[in-house]
């Protein structure tokens, strides 16, 4: 009677979504739980960006056309989205190489024989990175407003903006899940998960206006999924950057930045459970 009970409860949708969530909040916690034990990772993940923050606001500031405009406060507040943007979509490498050194360790083959939804290891950890995405934004955003980036709406668009940047990053970092799945060391997993992101994150119009790109790289930057957040996020905090191309992504910026989300989680999610299940550690 049990074993029946058992097989019931098993079979139960309801009941395996709900132990896949707690499977998963399972693991995000654990892995939220070793982030606070090596707080130099949080801390080096935030060196980077205000370093971009402060070295592109005062070495670029007054030297770009912005709509127009050369002055610094004109690009500062121009480039906040843009640097907003890669720092979520960094945050990949580092997706990459965690997942890449529980491979290594073996820590991988440990969760796959425990009885536990197949895909909770992965998503649990995506959602650990995107806690710590949430807190590396929260601390740019406050040295943002030190050097001069200041936003015209109102308080429920910029909200609107961070959730976008936040969703952004969660579908990216199954990216570098899938990353860290197919490679064989942390060190690898780091390279593969940046080799690719300079070019997505610098052929766009994250630090330049794309209208003064040549016509096929300008085509390339506007249908470029991160720069349909970029822009997304410019509309949102009501900063500079109004974008003149007819591409639909640009025109529609806040509408493509989700579908490109769930698109690449869709697609990446399914190709990282799938590794998940045959990768050997």
């Amino acid at each position: 009677m049990s074993a029946v009970t058992e097989s019931v409860r098993v079979a139960s949708p309801g009941n395996a979504f709900s132990r896949s969530v707690r499977d998963s909040l399972v693991v995000a916690k654990r892995n939220l739980i070793r982030m606070v034990r090596i707080p130099e990772v949080v801390i080096f993940g935030l060196i980077q960006p205000i370093m971009f923050v402060v070295l592109f606001s005062y070495v670029f500031g007054g030297s770009l056309d912005i709509g127009g405009s050369t002055s610094p406060q004109v690009y500062r507040e121009f480039l906040m989205a843009g640097i907003f943007a890669q720092t979520v979509t960094f945050a990949t490498a580092g997706a990459g190489a965690g997942i890449a050194e529980d491979m290594h360790k073996g820590l991988i083959d440990r969760f796959r024989s425990l009885p536990m939804a197949r895909g909770a290891v992965l998503t649990g950890r995506t959602l650990a990175d995107m806690v710590q995405t949430a807190l590396t934004l929260l601390v740019l955003a406050v040295v943002a407003l030190l050097v001069g980036w200041r936003t015209h709406t109102s308080f429920g668009e910029v909200l609107g903006a961070f959730g976008l940047l936040l969703l952004t990053g969660y579908a990216f970092t199954w990216i570098g899940a899938v990353i860290g799945l197919s490679v064989r060391t942390p060190e690898a997993a780091t390279s593969g998960g940046l080799v690719w992101l300079f070019p997505v994150t610098f052929v766009s119009n994250a630090f330049v206006d794309s209208s003064n790109m040549t016509p096929w790289l300008r085509h390339i930057a506007d249908w470029n999924p991160f720069s349909a957040t970029v822009q997304a996020c410019r509309e949102l905090f009501g900063n500079p950057g109004v974008s003149t191309s007819d591409a639909w992504p640009m025109q529609h910026p806040v509408w493509a930045s989700v579908m490109y989300s769930v698109l690449i989680i869709a697609v990446f999610r399914t190709l990282a459970v799938r590794k998940y299940r045959s990768a050997a550690a």
